[in-house]
């Protein structure tokens, strides 16, 4: 299942984000977005691209939503797919430094 994950966004340079996701902070590319973003907007985050900016009139409903399936779940999927991207992106700085 493929489940996009709603991020704030604290810092952009360029089309890139730097974007925390329940306090977990990973670099996300804006270049899809069909709209601008700033610092302190929510998108949703999809394998590490912001598909979409999230309305502001919805974020507390949808972090909301997310809550209960994190809840639901009995572990924390998103946690874990999180983890994995910084780790995955820590394997990629190694390897190009």
């Amino acid at each position: 299942m493929c489940l996009g994950v709603p991020g704030q966004i604290i810092q952009i340079e360029g089309k890139l984000a730097l974007t925390d996701f329940w306090g977990a902070r990973k670099i996300v590319k804006l270049d899809g977005l069909s709209e601008p973003v700033v610092p302190g907007d929510y998108i949703l985050n999809h394998a590490g691209s912001a598909v979409r900016k999230i309305d502001a009139e919805f974020v507390a409903e949808t972090m909301a939503l997310y809550e209960v399936l994190l809840c639901e779940a009995g572990e924390d999927p998103l946690a874990t797919d999180i983890v994995d991207e910084l780790e995955e992106a820590e394997t990629l700085e190694l390897v190009t430094a």
